[in-house]
């Protein structure tokens, strides 16, 4: 097992844009190293108690992200494995703070690999309308923020979960996995 060398933070935090995997690598990455893992999606979606989809149309994205912006703080400040953080959440600037002090892990992803895996299909409500066109658009806006947050970049393009997960442990450890 690998703990955190501060003892006080997450391992490592995963950005990047819807696509890049950051959830199936955070489970890779994770169990790899024997670590919690925490998806700040999924920590939103169980206090509404609803989608992020639904959240979307019911509440507007002001309350998502401000629920995000609550699960992100909750997840830096409490875990002691993995993050991963939904692609949105780094625009915040409480966020972006909050990030400064972390081991931060961007995926970065091409649109082909992201358009396969994700299927640019109604759950994703910011790429609803025209999704290759929205995807490029969010991230020419995206891309400089993961960038300059990111102590490491990993490309998960056409590479399994576990691929990149082993990737990102070397990275961390200086051991091959």
């Amino acid at each position: 097992m690998v703990t955190p060398a501060a003892g006080d933070r997450p391992i490592a935090v995963l950005l990047g844009p819807p696509g890049s995997g950051k959830s199936t690598v955070a489970r890779a990455l994770g169990e790899l190293l024997g670590v919690p893992v925490q998806d700040t999606d999924a920590a939103v979606e169980a206090v509404a108690g609803a989608s992020i989809s639904d959240i979307f149309v019911t509440s507007g994205e002001a309350a998502f992200r401000a629920l995000e912006r609550d699960a992100v703080g909750t997840a830096l400040a409490d875990s002691r494995g993995v993050v991963a953080l939904g692609g949105g959440a780094p625009l915040d600037e409480v966020t972006r703070a909050l990030l400064a002090a972390h081991t931060v892990v961007f995926l970065d992803v091409g649109i082909a690999d992201a358009a396969r895996r994700i299927g640019f299909g109604a759950s994703r409500p910011l790429l609803s309308v025209n999704p290759r066109a929205s995807w490029i658009a969010m991230m020419q806006e995206r891309r400089p923020v993961y960038e300059s947050l990111a102590t490491h970049r990993v490309d998960t393009a056409g590479r399994t979960p576990e691929d990149v997960a082993a990737e990102i442990a070397t990275l961390l450890t200086g051991t091959p996995r």
